[in-house]
């Protein structure tokens, strides 16, 4: 199973360009897809989902033309959009059963058993009779993740799915996704928050103003910001300053001051002291050095 985007382009009629010759290869495990907000994520997810049609170029999923095959394509597709929406009189049960008969399970028994197969699979069979608009931020995510995964789908793509949740909610679903990249399928996961990508993604690509700006593993990623990390004290009134020469990346305050942790080509203050960059420090790093 692979994936192979080629030359893609979009333009809306607005005149923006969302999509500049956009080119990757996508293989099977969790692939995260990173970059700030209208660096043009949402609408390579919305074209590879075939909601949209690209103005040129070409995507080939497992060696199927997305312009020749798009039905199917659909059929080996699930897919969780950012703005997900449920019917605010069905149970969360009722949900997937009426998801289940719209991707073809016609028999009430083979989409019972795909229900609480699903439920199972993401934690919510507690909460099978809850109304899906009551669900906490965290569980409609589950809930939404559970209607892509309906007939076993070899490509799952997500799009921002963990904004808004709190940390112990982002944790559960990250563990589902890759739990899920364990077996043989393509999981794309779109989205702006580092930490998504960093704890969970084999390979990535960062987009920013419709290009691919970098593509490889996370790991090559951050060994480009090497010797670029730095972290010291500073009092009250340097802070200030220190932020309009640096981008600074956290500012823990103290009784003395605050420890910051910035980006610098040299040594910011002679107190300072380079330190591993992460994945986080290593975007902000690309971002400072290449937009």
């Amino acid at each position: 199973m692979e994936i192979q985007i080629t030359n893609l382009s979009k333009i809306y009629d607005n005149g923006h360009q969302a999509l500049n010759n956009v080119n990757l290869t996508i293989g099977e495990g969790m692939f995260g897809l990173l970059g700030p907000n209208g660096a043009g994520k949402s609408t390579l997810m919305r074209t590879l989902v075939t909601l949209q049609e690209p103005d040129s170029g070409e995507v080939i999923i497992d060696g199927l033309s997305l312009s020749h095959h798009r039905r199917e394509i659909r059929q080996m597709i699930g897919y969780l959009p950012q703005d997900f929406r449920f019917f605010p009189k069905l149970k969360a049960w009722e949900f997937l059963d009426y998801a289940a008969s719209l991707a073809g399970l016609k028999r009430k028994k083979e989409r019972s058993s795909e229900v609480e197969r699903l439920l199972k699979q993401v934690g919510l069979e507690d909460a099978r009779d809850r109304f899906a608009n009551k669900l906490s931020g965290g569980m409609k995510r589950r809930l939404g993740i559970a209607q892509a995964l309906i007939g076993d789908p070899r490509l799952i793509i997500v799009d921002e799915p963990t904004t808004g949740l709190d940390p112990e909610e982002r944790i559960r679903f990250r563990n589902i996704l890759s739990n899920l990249s364990q077996q043989g399928v393509i999981i794309i996961l779109s989205t702006h928050i580092v930490a998504d990508i960093s704890s969970t993604c084999s390979a990535m690509a960062l987009l920013n103003n419709g290009e691919v700006r970098y593509h490889g593993s996370p790991d090559d990623f951050i060994s480009q910001s090497a010797g670029m990390v730095w972290r010291a004290m500073v009092g009250f009134d340097e802070l200030k300053t220190l932020k309009e020469k640096f981008p600074v990346i956290t500012t823990i305050p103290s009784l003395d001051g605050y420890e910051v942790e910035l980006i610098a080509a040299d040594q910011p203050l002679k107190e300072a002291v380079p330190i591993d960059a992460g994945l986080e420090h290593a975007y902000v790093c690309f971002m400072e050095n290449n937009v």
